[in-house]
Order: structure tokens, then sequence, then C-alpha cells
């Protein structure tokens, strides 16, 4: 088992956790350290809701296809090196002390000198980009944190392709209150002459993303019209203008999945044709078979009980897990169950009525963050959005025992959901997280 990074932990000991829109500083710490992004290449993905899932999907197609890859994405369920993976594995805290030991000190050196503050995601950045260096991949496939314009990944220069998944009202107080307006800022990241490959969205988002890909001379590619789904239940099958693929059986479980597939799919094929990327069917195929992305829909056998944990902090999230919920015909094999905790800044009463949909029994529960709204609360809640029972539980383990008991008696099934820091406490819990970790790491405030 890994040991802690101590240096990551002094990081996040530091308190520099803020969402601070702006560049400025970021630029500043790379430019102390040589601008090691500069000697990279990016795929670079921004969205609301399948961004991280599109990321990991890319990675995995891409190592298929013999290229060595680098992913950086956010946040961590569980530990920080989940955030950091080097040739689909994350990287070891002894790759990630040396990288940090790096950054640290020239993050000294700045806040010293220039007497600016540092803040948490700029320093991982940072060390990702130096971290990625010293690996000398391929590609790097990069997840934005928060929006895209003024997000900390948006320094790179040397872009292959960007990526907007689908657009959804989130984060509003930072990135507009309306599609339109937030997919402009996730549509910052595109680069002059670089092609924009847009997942499925709101007319208004797409629009938005279209209009600033052509104020760029960027191809833009909508993966709804160039990827034609005929299947997508699993097996997923899946054509475009220069792929015949045989069905593929989705790694990751979800009706959402077939459309994050689709964005992979619309990328891969623009990746081939204006960056002449070498990217066989059979890599395509496999890396779509092989992806391992925790905590979204993710099905778990605990004592007999079926369990899915997924991260849906958000009502398109929420409708996403419930669809696919209902897809898979949960509701109509018994009752099911809710494991609800919510970060106070969400919209709760919204997902909770989405989720009534499907289940009217739940166990409300805090997350280990300090957003976290109060169990109390959520239950009220609950209660509000149509539940006929709700319970306040002080633990996330607590809750557990007392749903499966329920389900147990009753022959029913249990979801976890409301947040991703959550899902990864439920699948360290439940002995299904799927890397060895010695206990959770500090995350980001401002983000999920």
């Amino acid at each position: 088992m890994q040991q802690q990074s101590s240096l990551l932990e002094r990081l996040a000991a530091r308190r520099r956790y803020g969402m601070r829109p702006g560049l400025e500083t970021t630029r500043a710490l790379l430019d102390a350290l040589g601008n090691p992004q500069d000697s990279l290449k990016f795929i670079h993905v921004a969205g609301t809701n399948g961004k991280g899932t599109v990321t990991a999907m890319l990675d995995s197609v891409l190592r298929s296809a013999g290229y060595r890859v680098c992913r950086y994405t956010s946040p961590h369920l569980v530990s920080l090196a989940e955030r950091f993976f080097v040739d689909g594995a994350p990287a070891s805290f002894e790759e990630l002390d040396a990288a940090a030991d790096t950054v640290f000190a020239a993050v000294e050196t700045l806040e010293r000198e220039k007497k600016v503050e540092v803040t948490f995601f700029e320093c991982l950045t940072a060390v990702a980009f130096v971290l990625f260096v010293r690996a000398k991949p391929d590609l790097v496939v990069m997840e934005t944190g928060l929006g895209g314009r003024l997000d900390a990944t948006n320094v790179v220069k040397t872009v292959l392709a960007c990526v907007i998944t689908r657009i959804g009202l989130d984060h509003c107080e930072w990135l507009g209150s309306t599609h339109a307006a937030i997919a402009e800022e996730k549509a910052g990241i595109i680069k002059p002459g670089r092609p924009v490959i847009c997942g499925a969205m709101p007319e208004s988002a797409k629009e938005a993303v279209q209009r600033v890909a052509s104020l760029n001379g960027a191809p833009f590619y909508s993966s709804p019209d160039c990827v034609s789904a005929h299947k997508t239940s699993s097996p997923f099958v899946a054509t475009t203008a220069h792929r015949n693929l045989p069905p593929i059986n989705l790694s990751l479980a979800g009706a959402f999945q077939a459309e994050n597939a689709m964005t992979v799919l619309a990328t891969i094929d623009a990746l081939v044709k204006d960056c002449g990327l070498d990217i066989p069917d059979h890599a395509v195929v496999a890396g779509l078979e092989h992806v391992v992305w925790p905590g979204r829909c993710q099905r778990v056998k605990h004592d007999g009980i079926t369990i899915i944990v997924d991260g849906a902090h958000n009502p398109d999230g929420a409708v996403a897990l419930r669809d696919s919920l209902h897809r898979a015909g949960v509701d109509a094999n018994g009752p099911v169950g809710l494991v609800a905790g919510f970060c106070g800044d969400k919209d709760v009463l919204a997902n909770l009525r989405i989720m009534s949909a499907i289940s009217t029994r739940g166990w409300a529960v805090p997350i280990q963050n300090p957003r976290s709204l109060d169990p109390g609360a959520v239950a009220e809640r609950m209660l509000m959005s149509g539940f006929s029972e709700a319970e306040s539980c002080s633990s996330l383990e607590a809750a557990l025992a007392r749903a499966c008991a329920w389900a147990r008696a009753a022959g029913g099934t249990l979801v976890v959901c409301g947040s991703l820091f959550l899902a990864g406490e439920a699948l360290v819990t439940l002995g299904a997280f799927p890397w060895e970790v010695r206990r959770p790491d500090d995350n980001e405030l401002t983000l999920q």
C-alpha cells in the first residue's frame, strides 16, 4: 500500500483551496518552473457532466492504440494520486513527492516575492505538468477543474484538440446562469485552428461553442451529428463516417455512458483526420471496454445486497442516474432505497425530487467535506421532495448498516449518490475502490 504524499499533505495543510478565476498566478508559477507544459501535447476536456468520464475513456483508447498517455482529472474521490495517471495507473507517491518538492519551492518563492497566494488547484496543476514532463508521454488528456476560460489548466498552448461535454446549470455563481453563458466559459479552452468536439447539449449551448470555434478558425464537430448510435444499451453499437465498429461492451454502466462514448468516437475521428494520429478500430473497442472510472453508476454487491454508487451531484446528473436505473429495471425489481448526502451549495431539492421518482425511502448522511449539508436538513428535504420515510444518520457507515437491513427485509436495491466525495467514501467502505489508499486526502472546498 502506498504511503501518503508528505509534500502534497503540506500543500493541502496550507488551506490554499479557493477558486480564483484568472491565469496570472498560474502563469507566474509555471514561468518559475520553466514552463514544463510547453513540451507536452494536450487533449483538453471541459464541460459540466461527463468530462471526467470522457477524459478517462480517451486515455484508455489512446493507450490501446499504443500511445504513452498521462491523464489529469479533478477532483479526486479519495486519494490525490487519482488525479495523476501515467500509463494507466495512478502516479506513485514517490513520483508525486519529487514533483511536489520542485513545485513547492517555486510556490514559496513566488508567494514571498510577488505577495500572491497560490491556490490548491494551481499547485496541483503545476505538479501535474512537472510530473508528466518527467514521464515523457506522447499525449496528455487533461480535464479542466471548473469552467474553462479562466481555469488554471487553460495555460496550455500545445493543444491537439478541445472537447466540450454536456453543459448543465452548475457553479452558476462563477460561470453564468444560462446554458449559453456557461458554454461560452467552457469554450474558453478553444485554441486557434485546433479541432473542437462538442458533445450532446442544449441547442443554445451548442451554438455558443460553435460561435467561439468559428471565431478561432477551429474545425467544429458535434458528436450527435458525427456519430450514429444504433443501440445505446449494452452492447453499444455505433458508426461514424470513418468507422463501422463492432458491438462494444462498455465497461462503465449507465445509459448516459453511450453519450460519453459518442463524444469520444467523434474526438477520435477528429484526432485522426486533423492531427494525424493512428487509432485503429480494435483500439477503440478495447479502450472503451476496459475503462476504469469509479463512482459512476457503479454496481457493488455487499452482503447479498446490490448497491449502486454514483457521484451525481446536480440535477442533470440526477436525471441521468434516474434514467439509467429505470432503463436497467432497478425500480421494477423491488423497492429502491436512497442513501444521500450533499454539499450545501447544491440544488438539493431538485436532486431529490428527481430521485423520488424511483425511491421513497431515504437515509441522509454527512459528507467528509466542510461544505457538507447537515444530514437532518437533507432528511427534511427528502420528505419535502416526496419521500415517505427519511432518516438522518450520523455517518455513512451507520446509514449503510440500516439501509442494508431494510433492503434485505424488503428485497430492495440501494443507491448512494449526492456527491463525488460521498461516492468515494462509499466505495472505500464497501471495499470496492479500485486503488489502494491509506486514508482520504483533503480536497477542494469549491470544486466538485
